[in-house]
């Protein structure tokens, strides 16, 4: 049967939901950001080499959060438009709740929660993972790495940012995104080229820019607010 959360019972069980998991944890959140204590117990399940797969809905990646998740080799992160829930599970409790992540151990917000246990509530627990799963389907896994999600078709603060090196020091060299999109292919695909071309090598689970990429014109650029990204002549091709 599902219990009722206050406050701090969610907050409680949250903590005991991430510490526990086993082989899979999946954390659904619209914002991607998260604290001191989350990260802690996400790095020790990281080192564990557990499986965890993050989805949010907010495209505002703060650069610590960036700069934390290219560290976390066995984190996924996944972009869902217009996410909205906030849902919790392992392989044995699910837990359905207003908390956002960044909210965990707060006091200032009363919130409330459901706590889902797959012994006794098989049915109901499969329900909320078969949802989770759909959800992490129909999202963008996210190379953090490298790139923001390319999916609207507005101009994100990040772009903007980038659009203004363009125009200023990069050549008019294009990011991975933009090139992406001027070859009519999802950054990820043209990422997974890129790889594959040998342009771009993983080390350590992270993506670096070869020799090969040097020598096609492609330069690696750090901002310090979003994080790290590639540029490309405008007449690359893969």
């Amino acid at each position: 049967m599902a219990k009722f959360l206050n406050t701090s019972a969610t907050n409680y069980f949250l903590e005991e939901l991430i510490k526990d998991a086993k082989d899979r944890l999946i954390l659904i959140s619209p914002y991607l950001k998260i604290n001191d204590r989350v990260k802690e117990l996400l790095a020790d399940k990281n080192r564990l080499k557990i499986d965890v797969r993050m989805v949010y809905g907010k495209s505002e990646l703060q650069p610590a959060e960036i700069s934390w998740l290219r560290e976390q080799t066995y984190i996924r992160t996944s972009f869902c438009k217009n996410l909205h829930a906030k849902c919790y599970l392992n392989e044995e409790l699910c837990i359905i709740t207003s908390l956002n992540l960044y909210e965990f151990s707060q006091v200032n917000n009363n919130e409330m929660g459901i706590l889902i246990r797959r012994s006794e509530d098989s049915e109901l627990y499969r329900d909320a993972y078969e949802e989770a799963s759909r959800i992490i389907r129909i999202s963008e896994e996210v190379r953090i790495s490298m790139e923001r999600v390319d999916t609207a078709t507005e101009q994100k603060p990040e772009e903007q940012e980038e659009a203004g090196t363009e125009e200023g020091d990069a050549g008019g060299k294009l990011t991975t995104s933009k090139l992406a999109r001027k070859l009519g292919l999802k950054t990820a695909a043209l990422t997974d080229q890129l790889l594959e071309n040998g342009h771009l090598e993983l080390k350590s689970g992270k993506p670096h820019l070869t020799d090969k990429g040097k020598q096609a014109g492609g330069e690696f650029r750090m901002s310090p607010r979003f994080g790290a990204y590639f540029l490309w002549p405008e007449t690359f091709a893969v």
